[in-house]
């Protein structure tokens, strides 16, 4: 039985000593992403959340003190979150039997009006330390850390969350910041002086950021992470997809202690599973594990399949509905490859030529997946831009979109291109500028489309929040400009145009 307790109260609670060779189980995942059904890699089906279940109740059968963590963003990504805002994502982990779950910077995508109804419903623990919500009591039950009765023994979880939330998602004023390091430290040593000498830091900011928190703790056994989408080990998937690293990988901490980062990919398309044992004093003395493919060879869990089925009904005819079709497949667009964001600057630029823009921009982050061949529907559109955000017109000089680009996290429509220079320090990457088919000039001045989400200074790209010139939000979706788009010009057949030259990486 899995019983958790608060931090705010372990004060209470009397130390107690560490069984010997103590093994404790963690099975996790992170980023899903509303991705409630299976995805499809190489056109072989590869995650959902009934699968998942199936492997989840073999190694709880199977194996030592086992406990199931998410470690945050489960929200936004598909129609499912679109419609139930989280609470589909909800009745699924609830069914999987998670026992504790970090916030991801996702969960404050519509706000914290949309997450304290995840946070209210939810029935385990959820965290972060680095987070101030003194001021939001809708999320007063999310807390710093908690520590879990696992086999007998207390396993304290302290969880924390990207330090660009407020860049990157919609937290409001009432949410704020503490230091990370801090934070975490300050969980790990109230867990210990209470006798509770086994800590996983359930993280959400990244797998290097990981790394690096880890030398800077004293305390912290296991950083189960997420937030960078990190494939570790090297799991058999249908699909070539780089690992990022060992599984576990192995960290020394400040006091040279041993520290098992990992991080399970993303959509649940792996189970992370680590087994780690202790010693009596709660060292960690040696581990084994791997992140497993939950491929369509494993069988659904009933339960789980209903629940999804149910789910889909009130979205099922929309997610269905053919707004085109393309003649290849388009993949999910990094610098210099991928024609998506292509596809989706084309879109923006068409729906606001009417209001003089001439060029417009997209993040990187914003474009969340491809498609292939064949009919092209409604449903996979919003899995593309799930954001809702609206389009922004702006205007702006060239010194200005510049200073944007220098990001390294936007695209371009057709007309506009610049060089990628990954030989140049950070901030001076990006020259031979042009913008609707002239060569940038630093002091004149341009009309420009953004998403809102930039345009209200997100990614950190600040030029259009800062402008005080013109700015008109259109307030039109952003995908519905690309339904449209795509409507209008089907059968799609998108060929890589050098928008974007990348060199020197």
């Amino acid at each position: 039985m899995v019983r958790a307790t608060l931090s705010f109260l372990l004060a209470c609670w009397a130390p107690v000593s560490a069984l010997a060779d103590y093994k404790l189980t963690l099975l996790h995942v992170n980023d899903t992403h509303s991705r409630i059904e299976p995805s499809v890699m190489n056109r072989k089906e590869i995650g959902g959340m009934a699968r998942l279940a199936t492997l989840l109740d073999q190694f709880r059968a199977s194996d030592p003190n086992p406990v199931f963590v998410h470690a945050g963003d489960a929200f936004q990504g598909t129609l499912y979150f679109n419609v139930y805002e989280g609470l589909a994502d909800l009745a699924v982990l609830k069914q999987l039997g998670v026992d504790v779950m970090a916030l991801g910077n996702h969960e404050f995508d519509r706000g914290p009006g949309v997450l304290a109804n995840f946070v209210r419903l939810a029935q385990f623990p959820i965290l972060s330390a680095n987070l101030d919500l003194s001021r939001e009591p809708s999320l007063e039950r999310v807390v710093p850390s908690v520590a879990i009765e696992i086999g007998g023994e207390k396993v304290g979880f302290v969880g924390c969350v990207t330090e660009d939330l407020p860049q990157i998602s919609n937290p409001g004023e009432t949410v704020t910041m503490k230091p990370l390091v801090e934070s975490v430290q300050t969980e790990i040593d109230r867990l210990t002086a209470v006798g509770v000498n086994k800590i996983v830091v359930v993280s959400h900011i990244g797998y290097q950021e990981d790394l690096a928190l880890a030398k800077q703790l004293r305390g912290a056994d296991v950083i189960v992470g997420g937030h960078s989408h990190s494939l570790l080990g090297a799991p058999e998937l249908p699909g070539p997809t780089p690992s990022r690293g060992d599984y576990p990988t192995v960290a020394k901490d400040q006091a040279g202690g041993t520290t098992l980062v990992v991080q399970a990919w993303e959509w649940a398309k792996v189970l992370g599973r680590l087994r780690v044992n202790f010693d009596d004093d709660g060292r960690v003395i040696g581990w084994e594990g791997a992140p497993v493919p939950v491929v369509d060879t494993i069988p659904e869990k009933p339960e789980v399949a209903a629940l999804v089925a149910a789910l889909k009904k009130p979205i099922e005819a929309l997610m269905n509905q053919k707004v085109g079709e393309t003649t290849v497949d388009v993949a999910r667009s990094e610098p210099g490859q991928g024609a998506m964001a292509d596809l989706i600057t084309d879109a923006m630029l068409e729906a606001t030529r009417q209001n003089g823009s001439v060029v417009a921009f997209m993040n990187s982050g914003g474009v969340r997946a491809g498609f292939e061949a064949g009919p092209v529907t409604y449903g996979q559109l919003i899995n593309v831009q799930p954001f809702a955000n609206t389009l922004v017109v702006a205007d702006l000089t060239g010194e200005e979109i510049l200073a944007a680009l220098q990001s390294g996290k936007l695209f371009v429509s057709a007309g506009s291109s610049f060089t990628l220079d990954r030989k140049q320090p950070e901030g001076r990457q990006v020259r031979d500028v042009v913008i609707a088919g002239e060569p940038l000039v630093m002091d004149r001045f341009y009309r420009t489309t953004w998403n809102s989400f930039v345009a209200g200074g997100g990614d950190g790209i600040v030029q259009v929040r800062d402008s005080s010139r013109y700015k008109y939000d259109t307030g039109m979706i952003d995908v519905d400009a690309f339904i449209a788009w795509v409507k209008a010009r089907s059968p799609l057949a998108p060929k890589a145009e050098g928008r974007i030259k990348v060199v020197g990486g």
